[in-house]
């Protein structure tokens, strides 16, 4: 993997989480604007719509820079419209980069030949 792919991941990954909180945030302002008085949904619905339209940017870049399957791509789109998703994508996306700086320092010292 070279740098330019494993900072699209990275990037993609710091704004899962963000993205997931926001979410939650945003359903429960909206059960709170429907039994109290409360109505917070048009400030979190914009932070929101900011930090979604921001992953699937990062998604469609990651995509194109990793060559994912169409089967991985739609799980880490699938996982930004789920409330806990994002930080399944996080978790997920920290794992594969784990691995992948592994594999690189693997085949660097002449452990794998890959």
């Amino acid at each position: 993997m070279d740098i330019k792919t494993a900072a699209s991941l990275h990037r993609l990954r710091l704004v899962s989480a963000p993205e997931a909180v926001s979410f939650i945030l945003l359903l429960v302002c909206s059960v709170l604007k429907r039994t109290t008085e409360f109505n917070a949904v048009p400030v979190m619905g914009a932070i929101h719509g900011v930090l979604f339209v921001l992953y699937v940017l990062l998604w469609a870049d990651a995509w194109n820079r990793t060559k994912w399957d169409l089967k991985t791509a739609a799980l880490y789109f699938v996982l930004s419209v789920l409330p806990f998703g994002g930080f399944y994508a996080d978790r997920k996306l920290r794992r594969a980069a784990d691995d992948a700086v592994i594999a690189s320092r693997a085949r660097r010292e002449g452990t794998v030949s890959a």
